[in-house]
């Protein structure tokens, strides 16, 4: 499990897309960047497996696809912060 590759930003968002069935050109809107913004992101698991012997169960895809399933089924948590 786990994930080992690194992934930018916009293919995150792209993949978020298309697990949530929704066009990429019209959901997404492109801002300036803010000064010293984040391209992208680089999770590695490895470190806390040699020192912990702990690994993930899923992996990145999986993980993804459960985190918007949840947000989906728990917009009660999510829809007031958006107020």
């Amino acid at each position: 499990g786990g994930m080992t590759r690194n992934i930018s930003n916009l293919d995150l968002i792209k993949k978020m897309c298309r697990l949530m069935k929704k066009d990429f050109a019209s959901s997404v809107e492109f801002v300036k960047d803010r000064p010293g913004h984040d391209r992208r992101y680089a999770l590695d698991w490895r470190k806390i497996k040699r020192q912990l012997g702990w690994q993930p169960k899923f992996n990145f895809d999986t993980w993804l696809e459960k985190t918007i399933k949840w947000y989906r089924q728990n917009d009660w948590w999510w829809r007031p912060l958006k107020a």
